[in-house]
């Protein structure tokens, strides 16, 4: 009975089915000027990843599935997948480090952030959590511990559909398919 109760008090969060949800705007400052989900064309969508510049595995490794998809797309379909990172880190994620960041995937990733609140408000609406991990072995001090979905939004903030963490294209690639045809 115990060891059952353990388990049930250690089992791994899991958001709950977002596909269909309209979470609503995201306006924040990014590297373009003001971003915001509403200024999208009607045939965009945006794939938005939370993360943060000084993650070491995860987020690169996100950030290149999303420019592995989008390469793989023609062109007319890639001009309509807005790549966009909102930091959970605003305490180091300047909008410069996230411009200087982001280059290494293409020049038309977009990042953003904000205050703790307006991030804590987005993470709410789209079911996205994280937390700060002092370090204090490390040179970093802190990771921020955070969830690593991919969100295919369209302009008017409704969640197209939840891509998992995966270290290939391949279940991007198809729920872009699926999106954009």
């Amino acid at each position: 009975m115990l060891a059952a109760a353990l388990l049930w008090t250690f089992k791994p969060w899991q958001p709950a089915e977002q596909d269909g949800l309209v979470a609503g705007e995201i306006r924040l400052a990014s590297t373009v000027g003001d971003f915001a989900l509403s200024d999208l064309d009607d045939d965009q969508l945006a794939v938005i990843f939370f993360g943060y510049t000084w993650c070491p595995d995860v987020c690169p490794m996100s950030l290149a599935v999303v420019r592995q998809a989008r390469q793989a797309l023609p062109e007319e379909q890639r001009r309509r997948v807005v790549p966009l990172m909102i930091s959970v880190d605003p305490e180091r994620d300047t909008l410069e480090r996230l411009s200087e960041y982001l280059e290494a995937f293409g020049d038309d990733f977009i990042g953003a952030t904000g205050s703790q609140a307006e991030l804590a408000d987005i993470g709410e609406r789209y079911g996205v959590v994280w937390r700060k991990v002092e370090t204090p072995e490390s040179a970093v001090e802190y990771l921020v511990d955070h969830s690593a979905s991919l969100y295919l939004v369209d302009a008017s903030g409704e969640i197209i559909e939840r891509v998992l963490h995966a270290p290939t294209p391949g279940p991007l690639s198809a729920a872009l398919d699926r999106a954009l045809n």
